[in-house]
């Protein structure tokens, strides 16, 4: 037989999902794969039961079926504060996840530079390598998560191609002010390198941080694609409806590979979808109130056990510091799949986001209902004792 592809040999298969698929084996609470467990917008959920009887249930149109795109339009550009042609400037996906891998074949060619943050979500790193890519990291210092302009220069003069931000940030939770995208911002324009943005937590914010859009910064929306979903800010992970916001030339080039890689995001679902996207401005204000509530119950709990942690800007995860919890010479991966089994609650070790020499920090989340938070500290008040 002949060789398989040598690129899957650079990275392994997701640890957040093999996480999930430990915990659901050891019926754990599952605090490692990022999604709720209580309930979309009801208008959502009805229209959906709506949809299932009267459709449609065919192919849409590639790109998006028409009044979603002008419903994201009208969501987006409120937030954006900037008036989005749905025909030429918003392209649907199949969540997220394929917006940032269109984006990247669409802006890089072989052998390009990406620069990322570390930490970082572990699908950036794989989706540069689809793309044969490098990727060029730059370190966020805890506990702020801040960078160094110089670092961050040096990694521009290496001849990038794009950068690539998630903000707010999985896993650190970081919401970059605007003085920081504004100096990333300048040095885009400087060295002619590209902006691929990962927003999909822009509504979920804390205690005064301000999420700001980099395609708003001064010559900055002709080289940004913002890539978004409607995953998080209305709970439905499951329907994997994403999308990209770019300017017509760019986004010319993310259809065509959305075009062969999906054809097109389900169709029921784009419709049913719809009456969440003209939600009110109060529905955002309620549902980032509910997310604060979420972490306060959290971390108020992780204090209270005396398990030290980074208190996150935005996004719904926390970084925690399990080393006195660990055994000598165990691995973060180890530890993680140990405390599923003796601790019934799952997380995600901190070597998938972080280039730097991590083995003591764990990635949990806070995005469930109140008894499962609840039950979840409950378990871990005495995981010293189980892990020992």
């Amino acid at each position: 037989m002949q060789e398989l592809s040598r690129k899957n040999k650079l990275f392994t298969d997701s640890v957040i999902r093999r996480m999930t698929r430990i915990a659901i084996a050891n019926n754990a609470i599952n605090l490692a794969q990022g999604f709720p467990d209580f309930d979309p917008p009801k208008e959502m959920m009805d229209r959906l039961e709506e949809v299932s009887h009267l459709g449609p249930h065919q192919y849409p149109i590639t790109m998006g079926a028409p009044n979603f795109r002008q419903a994201l339009a009208r969501k987006c550009g409120r937030f954006m504060g900037r008036t989005l042609d749905p025909e030429t400037e918003i392209v649907v996906t199949i969540g997220s996840t394929e917006a940032m891998v269109d984006t990247i074949f669409a802006l890089t060619n072989p052998g390009d530079k990406i620069i990322m943050f570390s930490p970082y979500f572990e699908n950036y790193r794989a989706q540069a390598i689809f793309a044969d890519c490098e990727p060029v990291f730059v370190p966020l210092n805890p506990p702020e998560f801040n960078f160094d302009p110089n670092v961050l220069e040096d990694a521009f003069k290496q001849g990038a191609k794009a950068i690539l931000i998630c903000n707010p940030s999985n896993p650190s939770g970081k919401v970059f002010t605007y003085d920081e995208l504004k100096l990333i911002a300048d040095l885009c324009v400087k060295y002619d390198v590209y902006a691929i943005m990962d927003e999909v937590y822009e509504h979920i914010i804390y205690d005064g941080h301000k999420h700001i859009y980099m395609n708003s910064l001064p010559g900055m929306w002709e080289r940004t694609v913002s890539c978004s979903s409607l995953s998080k800010t209305y709970s439905v992970t499951g329907w994997r409806l994403g999308y990209a916001i770019a300017p017509e030339p760019i986004m010319e080039r993310i259809k065509q590979y959305h075009d062969f890689n999906t054809v097109g995001a389900p169709s029921p679902l784009m419709e049913a979808a719809v009456v969440g996207l003209d939600m009110p401005d109060s529905y955002y204000e309620e549902f980032g109130a509910h997310y604060a509530h979420m972490k306060k119950l959290f971390t108020d709990g992780l204090k209270r056990i005396g398990i030290p942690f980074t208190d996150p800007q935005g996004a719904y995860f926390v970084l925690a510091n399990i080393g006195p919890y660990m055994k000598k010479g165990q691995s973060d991966v180890e530890f993680c799949e140990e405390m599923t089994k003796k601790v019934g609650v799952a997380c995600v070790p901190g070597t998938s986001f972080f280039m730097e020499d991590v083995n003591d920090i764990v990635r949990v989340h806070f995005a469930k209902k109140d008894e499962t938070l609840i039950e979840a500290l409950n378990r871990l008040e005495d995981i010293k004792t189980k892990m020992a």
